[in-house]
């Protein structure tokens, strides 16, 4: 076995016990950037991670102050890496609403919704929002799969009269309590009225965008969607930090924390392709609906596994012992391993952390059905050991998401 260096000169191996802890994630030609990479490093990206082939900021060197930022004040990310899956032509509709359980006769034009795209036994190929930009024009706002080839796929053997592109689209995030002050001063006060879930488009500085309702941290936000974005996020990217500076503007990475404690799911790790929407507490019927006339991939599935019922459920826990990371640090390699009195493993934590704001540790846990009741202790099997877990009502925080509705 070759030898690698650490940051001194020890050497270290698979099997030498000083293994180094923060292995660096090469910058090479091979990876995707984001629009906003470069802009985006100016700011001291600390971690990187991969996200749909592209290298995407994860913190800037302490996500416990980002976290206190988002909530406090106002937050940009660099979320280009939500590829925007673009779907058109004169049957766009119908080849859309067949790849989503959602019934998106109820998605007006100007009007976003957060959808599963479904594999044909109901597993979750990818969580992305939805935006009806046209009558027959949508953008999936993607997670981190490759729903491009899928729906190509879908689109060639169908015979579907349907473009399906990546556009040349990319979206910074704005999001935290003085979002509104921000988003204000860039497009005058009208942009206040946009109701929760819902889009405009907007002339910025002389480039055309898209800004919607939406984020992904349970706070109040938006998204801004920029046409021409290889060419204009630099631009797009210094008009938002100047206008931010006299609301507190900081540059974070997407806040683990925050969205742990919201219950979003993220793609990889809370939700594969071998989950699906019942599993992981989404059977509502606005979300998988099986009363809708259309058929969609996935329909006979689901109607089998919701009569049959389900064998297991994603839960909210607590966990016990000392205070865990903040999930995007790196201190949650794998998932934890969960039993029932140290014994068998039945289940895992899909991801955990620390809150500071409930000043105790949380996480998201795919358990048997049987063992989804609130109230029931659980062990979790850490790296440091096994510590006492209990089921919890999730989200855990504002559970009636009024916050980003306000």
């Amino acid at each position: 076995m070759s030898e690698i260096l650490d940051s001194g000169s020890a050497p270290f191996n698979g099997t030498d016990s000083r293994v180094n802890p923060h292995p660096a994630v090469t910058l090479y030609t091979r990876l995707r950037k984001s629009p906003y990479f470069w802009k985006s490093r100016e700011h001291g990206v600390a971690a990187y991670s991969v996200y749909n082939h592209t290298y995407h900021p994860r913190h800037y060197g302490d996500p416990v102050g980002e976290y206190w930022s988002l909530l406090n004040d106002v937050t940009l990310w660099d979320v280009g890496v939500e590829r925007q899956l673009q779907i058109s032509g004169p049957q766009a509709f119908d080849f859309t609403n067949m790849l989503t359980p959602r019934d998106l006769t109820k998605c007006a034009v100007g009007q976003c919704k957060y959808a599963f795209i479904t594999a044909a036994d109901g597993g979750i190929i990818n969580d992305p929002i939805i935006l009806r930009v046209e009558e027959n024009k949508f953008w999936l706002s993607l997670a981190d799969s490759d729903v491009h080839l899928w729906a190509m796929g879908l689109a060639h053997a169908g015979g579907w009269d349907v473009t399906v592109e990546e556009v040349d689209v990319a979206p910074v995030q704005v999001q935290g309590p003085k979002a509104k002050g921000l988003m204000s001063d860039l497009f005058g006060p009208q942009i206040l009225d946009m109701p929760y879930y819902y889009m405009q488009h907007h002339t910025l500085n002389g480039m055309d965008v898209v800004v919607s309702r939406t984020g992904y941290t349970g706070e109040i936000g938006y998204e801004i969607y920029l046409y021409n974005a290889t060419q204009n996020a630099g631009r797009l990217w210094d008009t938002v930090w100047e206008a931010g500076q006299p609301h507190d503007l900081r540059v974070i990475g997407p806040c683990h924390i925050r969205r742990i404690e919201a219950g979003m799911l993220a793609y990889g790790c809370d939700i594969t392709l071998n989950t699906n929407p019942l599993e992981v507490g989404y059977d509502y019927n606005w979300m998988v609906d099986l009363d809708q006339k259309a058929d969609f991939v996935g329909k006979e599935a689901l109607g089998r596994i919701r009569e049959k019922g389900i064998d297991r459920l994603l839960v909210g826990v607590d966990i016990d012992g000392e205070p865990l990371g903040s999930y995007n640090d790196g201190s949650m390699i794998e998932p934890f391993p969960v039993s029932v009195g140290g014994g068998a493993h039945i289940g895992e934590v899909t991801s955990a952390c620390n809150s500071p704001r409930l000043e105790r540790n949380i996480g998201l846990a795919m358990v048997p059905f049987d063992l989804s009741e609130e109230g029931t202790s659980l062990s979790i099997h850490t790296p440091e050991g096994i510590r006492n877990g209990t089921v919890v009502q999730k989200p855990f925080f504002d559970p009636s998401k009024e916050t980003p509705k306000d």
